[in-house]
């Protein structure tokens, strides 16, 4: 049982759902401008706010994340004013990525500064679905919570996607290309390319935990991929059909196999394929849906996913 006196602040939005599905939900006092599931932490007090505008188009959001970061400044800042009146005893933030969240080193600064508490860091950085496993380990055990039910869930919904893809043959297994970005294009990388693995397909351009990376048109056009999921960081359905509708406009674009066998696809890249937490599973069965749907029908259609 959680002592009553512990007081979270989360700074990363998988971190919130890792503590949310360890039934820490009512220890969370605050919680970064991003954290938005589960519904029930909305009223929390928001510690954290973007230095620039998620509204501007893809590349001037590249462009001043860049900007921001070679000036050294972080892309967040911490509003210490309010972590100082929330007093947490535990912050959780990441060590993975200054684009998606508040960094490590932005939180020890804020928390230097603290007066009337000396809160305890956990930091995440999760580069693949075993990295995840463990954080929800760690995360239960600094809170006295027992994970193993949890991981054990997670981990046979998992092993479910591999039994039923088991018996596909390799001319079944489809290439696929993993977008994570428009403008410039960016492939997804970290944990995408073993989700789309163990949803039976052949994940191409990135590797398995590293850091995603430029994909010049050109490569994309030439490997002419049989599936395109666009899974852009930070945006939702909407948004994310806004920006795949602007690269189809491209040269060469109706060319793709994937196009022409109407394969392509749009997914939240937000509440799913970007945040390292429980709901990396569910991303799981999005692909695997999306890859096979003469095998999978989990009933994301519409709410996680839909053809473009």
């Amino acid at each position: 049982m959680t002592d009553s006196n512990v007081r979270i602040v989360s700074l990363i939005p998988s971190g919130t759902e890792i503590l949310a599905t360890l039934g820490l939900v009512n220890a969370i006092v605050g919680r970064s401008h991003e954290c938005d599931y589960p519904p029930e932490i909305h009223n929390r007090p928001i510690c954290t706010q973007a230095r620039l505008n998620s509204n501007a188009s893809s590349s001037q959001i590249h462009e001043n994340v860049n900007n921001l970061l070679q000036s050294a400044l972080s892309i967040y800042e911490i509003k210490t004013d309010v972590l100082e009146q929330l007093q947490p005893t535990h912050i959780l933030t990441q060590d993975q990525c200054d684009v998606c969240a508040v960094s490590l080193d932005e939180v020890e600064k804020a928390v230097a500064t603290l007066i009337h508490s000396k809160p305890q860091i956990i930091s995440l950085q999760p580069n693949i679905l075993q990295d995840v496993w463990a954080d929800i380990e760690r995360v239960g055990s600094t809170f006295k919570v027992d994970s193993v039910k949890v991981l054990e869930n997670l981990e046979a919904r998992v092993k479910i996607c591999q039994q039923k893809i088991q018996g596909l043959s390799l001319n079944e297994v489809p290439t696929v290309a993993c977008i994570e970005w428009t403008d410039p294009l960016m492939i997804a990388a970290n944990w995408i390319p073993e989700l789309v693995n163990l949803a039976g397909g052949h994940s191409l351009f990135s590797v398995t935990g590293q850091a995603s990376s430029i994909l010049p048109w050109e490569t994309l056009i030439a490997s002419n991929p049989d599936i395109i999921v666009f899974m852009l960081c930070g945006f939702d359905l909407n948004r994310t059909h806004q920006e795949a509708n602007l690269l189809t406009q491209r040269s060469d674009w109706e060319k793709l196999h994937a196009t022409q066998a109407g394969r392509v696809y749009i997914t939240d890249g937000n509440s799913y394929f970007n945040r390292p937490g429980p709901r990396l599973v569910d991303s799981l069965e999005i692909l695997a849906e999306i890859l096979h749907p003469e095998i999978f029908q989990y009933g994301y259609k519409g709410i996680g996913w839909e053809p473009l």
